[in-house]
């Protein structure tokens, strides 16, 4: 439930236009809804200031179509990740107005405009056209979470020159997101360019012995350059959200 939502509730009791039984009816799934195989948390949003996200993975259709459809009344605005193609065209007649991004497997779902929260830019770099995806759910996620950001993409250390291009850019932002597959080197290259916090997703992407990303999840923990965090590997959510709450105003 958003707080401005549960702010017109409360006047409404207080104005007498809705009765103290009426209200406890509309709160009744606060802290959360039990749908038997999930607990929706309803009151995440009151708690951190962002709804509950569905992470789509592992989930049947049935058991995203009945979490979405809880959600949907008293949230706003819903986030899904990693949720196939297939899935998201099977969940289109019961959530017309839904968005889905396939190259990130994300779905959006907003009432209308999302209102600016943030104090600054976030900056979303992938070192190439690969790690894309990846960047595209930070991306999203920073959006979805109400703030102003900016994607440079395939500006790698093979070709430095591309990432030195965009220094205007980069001295706008607040926080950056870098995502990285092979040996993972461009956040710390990042790191040693700019005075503002740099987050690290290493990506599975690599030959044989990048090991599914674990070598550049190692060379992003052991970055030399200052002011760098790490994410776990092919997490572009995790690298969104952190981002949004560093650049959140207050």
């Amino acid at each position: 439930m958003d707080v401005k939502v549960l702010e017109a509730l409360l006047k409404e009791v207080k104005a007498g236009d809705l009765s103290v039984a009426e209200a406890l009816e509309r709160l009744r799934t606060l802290p959360f809804e039990d749908l038997g195989f999930a607990r929706v948390d309803h009151h995440r949003q009151l708690r951190q200031g962002f709804p509950e996200v569905v992470f789509a993975a592992g989930k049947s259709l049935e058991q995203i179509k009945a979490i979405l459809t809880a959600l949907q009344p008293r949230t706003d605005p819903i986030l899904v990740t990693r949720l196939e193609a297939a899935q998201a065209q099977a969940l289109r007649p019961d959530f017309p107005e839904a968005l889905y991004h396939p190259d990130s497997r994300v779905l959006t779902l907003a009432r209308g405009e999302i209102a600016d929260r943030g104090r600054g830019l976030i900056v979303v770099l992938s070192a190439g056209t690969s790690d894309i995806p990846v960047a595209e759910e930070a991306l999203l996620t920073a959006r979805m979470m109400g703030n102003r950001v900016e994607p440079l993409y395939d500006v790698g250390v093979a070709g430095l020159h591309r990432l030195l291009a965009y220094q205007e850019i980069m001295r706008q932002a607040t926080v950056f997101v870098v995502v990285a597959g092979m040996e993972g080197a461009l956040p710390s290259v990042v790191g040693g360019l700019v005075d503002k916090p740099v987050i690290a997703v290493p990506t599975s992407i690599g030959y044989g012995a990048s090991f599914g990303g674990l070598a550049p999840l190692l060379g992003m923990l052991n970055s030399c350059a200052a002011g760098v965090a790490v994410v776990n590997i092919d997490n572009g959510f995790g690298a969104g959200y952190l981002a949004a709450l560093i650049n959140r105003r207050e």
